[in-house]
């Protein structure tokens, strides 16, 4: 019994040596920041964003042709509002509405970067209209806010980004490698007929990019336990995302009799089936950057956690949400209280986890449901991005530009549950990036198309401001 006593207790020893040697040994990542020069913006930005909102540049469907007054009016205000940008970059329209501005560099032995956004925005919930703090086009201006959508998704890093340029070129400058601004229209409903055919023509012009840069990394503000500080997401991926038709099809009948197997029942069931078994979670990359970049940024105890993920992942894994996430979205069946239906519809979006594909979660949902139900793709769908690296010197300037502005960040690399248009720019570039400095709070974080959103005047400066450090840094 001793003997037996002596092992657990030595086992023990032995684990927690392991877990604190390796908490210990988790150091953390964060580069020095280094000065930066001070940037005197004009008065006039947040009026140049208010007057970008107000043109309702709304993506309602793949299908929908998009409003050709909006966004040729969106395009006449750009040129209006930055003479010096089309004076001296050139302008390629693609699709009509897509943007493409080159800025020629000085040096042609040098790999260009590609600086995206998108020009369209979610259409504005009727009902919604009187929780707004003003009206969602009307880009009216507070003492600390701009109010409207595309403030924050994504109009504020668009016409951020053409201050910077324009600001640049106000003072002489020439960038060293060519400069490419990427603007789609239609991000919002999968960018196919935008940020895809931008990526197609530039591949077809021979275009080999050091980095493409894009939305969908932020400043977390108060939204990661245990760090005080601003967390920078660099996310290096972004999940898959798919959609799947559930079909019940039957007899139908009076509802007096129901069968044994009825259409929504049967609907339902499948339903709870997948929602009760969802696909694992996994410690894949980006997702092992995360913990090594942010838990040695946390205190001891929680830092232990995430230097030991062969003991502690699932928990942290979970808290990440890495796995591919299953949500019923759309239900649809019935015409009358009395009649059983004959068909009946429902359709489960899932968000990809690299790793997986399209292919292997159309294979898990026809595993999980009876085989009487059908299963159909529908609408929008591709496959979880490559991964970019951390290693490249496209990096090490993104990091050193975030950490040189907000010098108390914290930077992490990290996997985007959403979609972007950087998707499409990975044939075209040896690294796709997603980072503006928007900040992120828990009081923020619904107004991404939701209800009042809005960005702070200081915050838009500081995209004004990275955009112009960043160009400058390339250099």
């Amino acid at each position: 019994m001793k003997k037996i006593f002596l092992i657990i207790l030595l086992v023990i020893v032995a684990i927690a040596g392991v877990l604190v040697f390796n908490t210990i040994n988790l150091s953390s990542k964060q580069v020095s920041a280094e000065p930066m020069e001070h940037v005197e913006l004009p008065n006039d930005i947040f009026q140049n964003l208010s007057k970008g909102i107000q043109y309702k540049t709304i993506s309602f469907s793949e299908d929908a042709i998009p409003d050709s007054t909006a966004f040729f009016g969106f395009h006449r205000f750009l040129e209006e509002t930055f003479p010096l940008t089309h004076e001296t970059l050139s302008l390629e329209k693609i699709n009509a509405y897509s943007l493409l501005y080159t800025w020629k560099g000085s040096d042609a032995s040098k790999k260009p970067i590609i600086l995206m956004s998108h020009q369209d925005v979610v259409p504005v919930d009727q009902p919604t209209l009187g929780d707004w703090e003003a009206g969602p086009f009307d880009g009216k201006i507070t003492e600390t806010h701009i109010i409207g959508r595309g403030t924050m998704d994504d109009k504020g890093t668009l016409i951020g980004l053409m201050e910077a340029v324009e600001k640049l070129l106000e003072e002489s400058f020439v960038p060293a490698q060519t400069i490419y601004l990427a603007f789609g229209h239609d991000e919002e409903v999968g960018g196919g007929k935008g940020a895809a055919e931008i990526a197609k023509y530039l591949k077809a012009n021979g275009v080999n990019a050091a980095m493409a840069l894009d939305e969908g990394g932020f400043l977390a503000e108060n939204l990661v336990p245990g760090i005080d500080s601003p967390v920078a997401m660099i996310n290096l991926a972004e999940k898959g995302f798919s959609s799947f038709r559930l079909i019940v099809e039957t007899n139908g009948g009076h509802s007096s009799q129901p069968p044994k197997e009825n259409t929504i029942g049967m609907l339902a069931q499948a339903i709870v089936d997948l929602e009760n078994n969802q696909l694992p979670y996994k410690l894949v990359k980006p997702i092992d950057y995360q913990l090594e970049y942010m838990g040695a940024e946390l205190p001891f105890f929680k830092k232990m956690a995430f230097a030991n993920p062969w003991l502690f992942k699932a928990p942290i894994l979970e808290a990440l949400n890495a796995h591919t996430t299953t949500a019923p979205t759309i239900i649809d069946g019935g015409v009358k209280n009395n009649v059983i239906p004959t068909v009946a519809e429902a359709t489960i979006n899932f968000r990809i986890l690299p790793g997986e594909t399209i292919a292997s979660v159309q294979e898990h949902i026809e595993s999980t449901i009876s085989d009487k139900i059908k299963v159909e793709p529908v609408g929008f769908l591709t496959n979880p991005s490559e991964v970019s690296g951390i290693d490249s010197e496209a990096y090490k300037t993104l990091e050193q530009t975030i950490r040189n502005q907000f010098t108390n960040s914290v930077v992490v690399p990290g996997l985007v549950g959403g979609g972007t248009d950087a998707r499409y720019f990975y044939g075209i570039s040896d690294d796709v990036y997603r980072f503006y400095p928007i900040r992120i709070g828990p009081d923020s974080m619904s107004r991404f198309h939701g209800i009042d959103e809005k960005i702070s005047k200081e915050n838009y400066k500081e995209i004004v401001q990275f955009s112009y450090h960043l160009i400058k840094n390339f250099n």
